[in-house]
């Protein structure tokens, strides 16, 4: 190869390598405004309420127990002492059902918007409790106190309403706090003394009305676990160890369905090793649940088409170096660097119009005003309005086969793969006769006379 081809390569690779400055620039650009996004909608959510989660309810019966032992005095004679413990029993509910409609909101500060939900839930369900309270042995020594109901909420500022407890025909008014300090915020209710000496069944229901923010989950704590959501929400991402059983999503919303049951979740066992090791982790994540997220996230697509931009410029010099060699055309340096600096004002562009427009339109907008900028200056610089059409209508196609990268997200490797295999199939062809070392000697080699079409013959 000539030394002016290699010069001519070696300046295009740096200005190549140039460009990356701009682009890493940008993408800096695009990470800062995201960073901004994410604090402003963190902001939201303190000055409203988190994503909130459901944990209960669970009943617990505070109890004493008189605990006797043997010692041995002085002179060695036994004696028995007496001491008196506290404790606590807790039961889960053998059924509990969420029936829960759901309703979204928008809040806006300056141009960022968070999505907000109010959930009406209808809580229900029964307490199977054992005779003598499952206590087998010394079940004389236990004194039990007046029980009570906790429900863990994990942002009590979301709840929204009165909240009173229909405990068979008795209607109880619940208090903040859930007095369990594992299962965290929320609130209790004070239930009548028990007749401990006898199996009993409790039948419990009240309405929670709760406000969050991104996502709401639920904890099956029943021995059998039903919840039902349904919200105006098209776009939801489920989430949690369980997914619905029944969901479907429509362009007015979605409804979906859960069942478990202790045989899925082991949450009787989860229990057991949070009171016995102090570790409630376990529990509290056996949840499920819905997150309202959004459908277009322009920071991520936009930082998804950045990576793309080396790319693009090496595709658009390589075709400027087509034109030269097939049509003996010289073009400059700083002719390629303006084109490939245009190139990377695009993504400034879809950055800038995509936090007001959407992602959809701004990509619309900016790869047009780039096509339009590059083909009205190409016109000149190749000396020929069909050259200057014909490359733009290649940015063109360049900028929809980006678009489509950038929507099929499990398909981007391999269409990306096809598209550079197919263009550099489409570079061999067109270039198949070419004498590259007479390129740059002024010589009249056939390869150099030849046009794009005749490299169809």
């Amino acid at each position: 190869m000539n030394r002016s081809l290699a010069i001519k390569l070696g300046a295009i690779a740096l200005l190549m390598l140039l460009l990356l400055i701009p682009l890493m620039m940008i993408d800096g650009i695009i990470s800062e405004r995201q960073r901004l996004r994410d604090a402003v909608l963190e902001d939201i959510a303190r000055s409203s309420s988190y994503s909130q989660q459901l944990s209960g309810p669970l009943l617990v019966v505070p109890y004493r127990q008189t605990v006797r032992e043997w010692k041995t005095d002085a002179k060695g004679e036994r004696y028995q002492q007496s001491s008196e413990v506290s404790g606590r029993l807790y039961f889960l509910p053998e059924r509990f059902e969420i029936d829960g409609k759901v309703r979204t909101e928008r809040r806006s500060r300056g141009i960022y918007e968070a999505r907000l939900f109010h959930a009406d839930n209808q809580i229900s369900g029964s307490f199977t409790l054992p005779s003598q309270l499952g206590i087998t042995e010394g079940f004389t020594d236990y004194r039990f106190d007046a029980p009570y109901l906790a429900v863990g909420i994990s942002d009590i500022r979301g709840i929204e309403n009165a909240l009173t407890l229909q405990l068979g025909s008795q209607s109880l008014e619940f208090l903040p706090g859930t007095q369990v300090s594992w299962l965290g915020d929320g609130v209790h209710v004070n239930l009548p003394r028990l007749d401990s000496r006898e199996e009993q069944r409790l039948d419990f229901a009240f309405d929670l009305t709760l406000q969050g923010t991104g996502q709401l989950q639920v904890l099956p704590v029943g021995k059998t676990s039903k919840v039902r959501l349904a919200a105006d929400w098209p776009h939801p991402s489920f989430i949690g160890n369980y997914l619905p059983a029944q969901r479907e999503v429509t362009d007015q919303g979605f409804s979906a369905n859960w069942q478990t049951s202790f045989f899925s979740t082991n949450l009787r066992e989860a229990l057991n090793n949070c009171l016995a090791t102090t570790d409630c982790d376990g529990f509290k994540s056996r949840s499920f649940g819905v997150s309202f997220i959004e459908p277009v996230d322009q920071y991520l697509k936009s930082d998804r088409a950045i990576k793309y931009a080396l790319l693009f410029i090496a595709l658009t010099f390589a075709g400027f170096f087509l034109f030269e060699v097939l049509k003996r055309l010289a073009v400059h340096p700083i002719q390629y660097a303006l084109v490939g600096v245009a190139l990377a004002f695009f993504y400034l562009l879809l950055l800038s119009l995509s936090e007001h427009l959407g992602f959809g339109l701004a990509y619309l907008v900016s790869a047009a005003a780039c096509v339009g900028l590059i083909g009205f200056y190409v016109c000149h610089v190749l000396r020929s309005l069909t050259h200057g059409l014909g490359f733009g209508v290649s940015l063109v196609a360049l900028y929809g086969l980006l678009y489509g990268l950038l929507s099929a997200e499990d398909y981007a490797l391999l269409m990306g793969s096809l598209l550079l295999f197919c263009l550099l199939g489409v570079f061999m062809v067109l270039t198949r006769k070419l004498d590259w070392y007479g390129i740059g000697q002024g010589k009249p080699a056939e390869a150099l006379n030849f046009d794009i079409g005749a490299a169809h013959e």
